[in-house]
């Protein structure tokens, strides 16, 4: 206190120094705290390889942690430390490509979980533009998007949570004239439809093009999730259903409604799925 009254001046001076030599250690610490984390990721990701690699022994190619980017490691660091993933998974996802059909309540959450996941590349279907009654549900959407095209007011949606991912647009209403075409180009295939003749225009597609499909549904507060003809032995969604309901027993959301949350659960399990 003496010291203070004395010589105030050379007393702020020093408490300045002080602060930016903590500073200075805060930067250092933080540093090496991310290096740490680094170095974690990269000792998961290469124990999980070493794993993998024996039983791909005849692989020719087995990705290893430098496959990344620094900034996929930093984005993706807790995915590539789970077990049974790392960067053998994490490669394979940024290297797939999924098609998406319908960008309502289910395909909006479908997407958003795909593409923060890292997928390399999404295909999004729908004709339709934004109405003021889907924002409830549909959560890429906002009111600035009203009136836009779904597929482009996703797109924009989806760039803001990882700019890395290509994304295709199809603005149009799926049809037997063209399906094949479009669904060829795509790995993995996610229905997210909410009508029965598109549901069976992308099952026979998917079984003519030996595809997975990834169907959800869900009206008023129920959902339903289904893999259909992944794999020799897995059903299609004729196999369950042979014959298609009759119109007049067929509802939409549009007629009876729906919970956004249940559209947002199926959705999201579909990208789990």
């Amino acid at each position: 206190r003496s010291k203070m009254a004395a010589d105030p001046e050379n007393v702020a001076i020093e408490l300045a120094n002080l602060s930016e030599e903590i500073r200075s250690l805060r930067l250092k610490l933080a540093d090496k705290t991310r290096q740490l984390q680094d170095l974690q990721v990269a000792q998961h990701a290469n124990a999980a390889d070493n794993v993998a690699s024996e039983g791909a022994s005849n692989s020719i190619f087995t990705p290893r942690i430098n496959d990344l980017t620094n900034d996929e490691i930093e984005r993706y660091s807790r995915q590539l430390i789970l077990p049974d993933f790392g960067v053998i998974a994490q490669t394979k996802l940024r290297d797939s490509s999924f098609l998406i059909v319908g960008m309502g309540g289910l395909g909006c959450p479908a997407a958003q979980y795909l593409i923060a996941a890292g997928s390399g590349r999404l295909g999004l279907i729908d004709y339709d533009t934004v109405d003021r009654s889907n924002l409830h549900r549909q959560t890429l959407h906002n009111e600035r998007t009203i009136g836009l095209p779904k597929v482009e007011s996703a797109k924009r949606a989806l760039e803001q949570i990882n700019p890395n991912c290509k994304i295709d647009l199809h603005k149009l209403m799926l049809d037997s004239s063209f399906a094949l075409d479009i669904i060829k180009q795509y790995d993995v295939i996610l229905d997210c439809t909410d009508n029965v003749v598109t549901r069976y225009l992308l099952n026979d597609a998917c079984v003519l093009l030996n595809k997975p499909l990834v169907s959800g549904s869900a009206l008023q507060f129920d959902g339903q999730l289904t893999v259909y003809h992944y794999g020799d032995k897995c059903p299609c969604y004729r196999c369950i259903f042979p014959v298609p309901p009759p119109p007049h027993a067929v509802t939409n959301c549009g007629d009876g409604g729906v919970m956004g949350a249940i559209t947002g659960v199926i959705g999201s399990m579909q990208a789990l799925e």
